[in-house]
This record gives C-alpha cells, sequence and structure tokens, in this order.
C-alpha cells in the first residue's frame, strides 16, 4: 500500500501545477479522445505481471493497437502499487491513470506512483480539496447540473460524466443549453464500442470504454478500426 503524502494546504505553486496538469492530459485527450479502463482480478495481483496471463495479454494489445490512456481500477491490494509500477515499465508509452478512486488513500496511492490522472464514479468535496493539495490530477465523477457547477467552481477542468448510458447521449446538448460552456466532459459507464463516434459527436470530449470493448483479450474490432483512423501521434 502506497503510504500517506503531506495534507497541507496548498500554495500557489501546488494549484498551479494542478491546473497545468489537467490542460496536459485534455490536450492528450484532445489526440485521441479514448480512454480504457482495465481491472486487474486477485489473480493478476498475487503474481508478477509478466505471469498474470489474461492481464498481460490485454496491455500487450492494447499497446499493439495504440491506444493511449489506460486506466487501472485502483484496489486496496498490497501489491496493486507494484502492478503499477510492472505496467509503467513494461508500456511507458501509456498515459496511465487510476480508476475508481474513491478515497484519500487510493489519491495518495496515484500522487506516489506518478500517474498521470485518477478517475472517481462520484462527486466529494474533500476528494477535490486533497487533490489540489497533492498536485494529482482527479476527475470527478458527476452526474446533475449542481455537480458539474460545483466543480468547475472547484477548479476541475475535466469532469466524468457517470454513468453516461443511463442519461442518454442528448444529455450534454440539455446540459449545454442552460449553462453554456461545460468542463472537458469525459463520458464513461456502460457505453459500447459501437457508440464512440455518435457520443463524440453529440458533443463529449472523450470515452472511457471497458471490458465490452474487449474479446477473449482483444480489442473489439470495431475498436481497432476506429484505432486505426485516430492513431496517437508524437
Amino acid at each position: 500500500m502506497c503510504g500517506s503524502l503531506s495534507t497541507s494546504d496548498p500554495g500557489v505553486g501546488e494549484v498551479s501545477c494542478w491546473q497545468s496538469r489537467q490542460v496536459d492530459l485534455i490536450a492528450s485527450l484532445r489526440r485521441q479522445p479514448l480512454l480504457m479502463v482495465v481491472r486487474p482480478q486477485e489473480t493478476d495481483l498475487n503474481r508478477p505481471l509478466a505471469e498474470a496471463g489474461s492481464l498481460w495479454r490485454l496491455l500487450e494489445s492494447l499497446a499493439l493497437h495504440g491506444v493511449h490512456h489506460v486506466e487501472v481500477a485502483w484496489s486496496r491490494h498490497p501489491r496493486w502499487p507494484e502492478l503499477i509500477q510492472a505496467i509503467q515499465h513494461r508500456f511507458p508509452a501509456f498515459s496511465l491513470g487510476a480508476a475508481s478512486i474513491v478515497s484519500r488513500d487510493g489519491l495518495e496511492c496515484a500522487a506516489e506512483l506518478g500517474l498521470a490522472y485518477a478517475m472517481s464514479p462520484c462527486f466529494d468535496d474533500d476528494l477535490i480539496a486533497h487533490s489540489r493539495a497533492l498536485g494529482q490530477v482527479l476527475v470527478p465523477g458527476v452526474m446533475t447540473p449542481t455537480e458539474i457547477h460545483r466543480a468547475a467552481l472547484q477548479g476541475c477542468r475535466l469532469v466524468k460524466l457517470f454513468p453516461a448510458a443511463a442519461l442518454g447521449i442528448d444529455y450534454h446538448r440539455q446540459l449545454s443549453a442552460p449553462m453554456g460552456a461545460l468542463p472537458f466532459m469525459v463520458a464513461a459507464g456502460g457505453l459500447r464500442v459501437n457508440q464512440l463516434s455518435d457520443w463524440l459527436h453529440a458533443g463529449y470530449d472523450a470515452i472511457a470504454l471497458g471490458r465490452s470493448a474487449i474479446h477473449a483479450d482483444c480489442l473489439d474490432p470495431v475498436l481497432h478500426a476506429w484505432l486505426e483512423s485516430n492513431r496517437w501521434s508524437t
């Protein structure tokens, strides 16, 4: 388990760094508006990555097909940090983040490991404040206009609309009509590969996909074709 970091109030430098890292993530997602979420199983966490069968094959497939942004679901398992370090070493081209962050210790672990971002399924004022103190990008989960507004007021340039499938593709238009410009919005939760282009065209800035995009540890052919036309370039 990662240890604790300083929780002192952030100064101007820390906040500036926090904002700058958000800008960097937005720029990266504009180049490839896709995040792939992977969830390690208990067996993946109980053995070295090189032996972690299906997880290893999945990560190899993502790298081979040019996926840039990869989120690994956080776990309290004591070997989760070791797993992340192994992924960082083997796949340095990934923009690696932590998914399912709902606690301070998870956020601190992501910061200690130098992850580019942390994603949360929920909105938590305390967690956002702590992310500023750590200089760790946290993309909060939002569902309502109030949560989106509060996130923006707290300096969050990115938000994660969750669960997107339950809210519907027209939700962005319905929000922007009364609210005007919205934060950079990642749609996540229940979306399928064949919906990717439609949701991007509907105004969402990026899409997060999970197991629905994977078949027998290989990418869905539709996603493969999309990636071929949206290759990450340096």
